[in-house]
């Protein structure tokens, strides 16, 4: 198999699922998009040297790129003082209500916070996995994660219905 046969698998494989990690980190899907571009590009340019499976490299990338971002990004949303009327509380659409404010509260962390919440709980990566992802410690994963998850608990958009009780 060739390295070009190799790296496209790859990408047809494993693309889908580095979308979401991208997805979850970014919560823009054209940010998501961009961002895997990105990190593929990058491996491309390493495949040669990368031994074993190469998600968890690529996975780094994405997470380093998503970090190195946020002085580009601008949403073009402007705040407001007023908000919009609220659902009532029997609204079908309540979920999304509830997914609004938990994407918000991660929004206000760190970005490698963030990253350490994502990697753990939405991509349901172990401990080790992710330290090996972000280059860090295992010590700095459980430590992130603590403080993102105690920063979550004081956020005032979440304690009333209970997303983290």
């Amino acid at each position: 198999m060739t390295v070009s046969a190799g790296f496209d698998d790859f990408v047809v494989m494993r693309s889908p699922r580095l979308l979401r990690t991208a997805y979850l980190l970014t919560h823009d899907w054209a940010l998501a998009e961009d961002l895997v571009q990105t990190a593929l590009a990058r491996a491309w340019e390493a495949w040669h040297r990368i031994e074993g499976d190469p998600e968890p490299y690529v996975r780094r990338i994405i997470v380093n790129s998503y970090a190195s971002w946020w002085r580009r990004r601008w949403t073009g949303e402007l705040p407001t003082e007023v908000l919009p009327e609220r659902a009532h509380p029997g609204d079908a659409h309540g979920g999304v209500d509830e997914r609004d404010r938990l994407w918000r509260a991660l929004r206000q962390l760190p970005r490698r916070q963030r990253a350490v919440l994502v990697l753990r709980y939405f991509e349901d990566m172990s401990e080790a996995e992710i330290a090996d992802a972000l280059g860090c410690s295992l010590g700095t994963v459980k430590s992130q994660a603590s403080r993102a998850l105690a920063k979550l608990r004081l956020d005032e958009n979440l304690a009333p219905e209970g997303l983290l009780r």
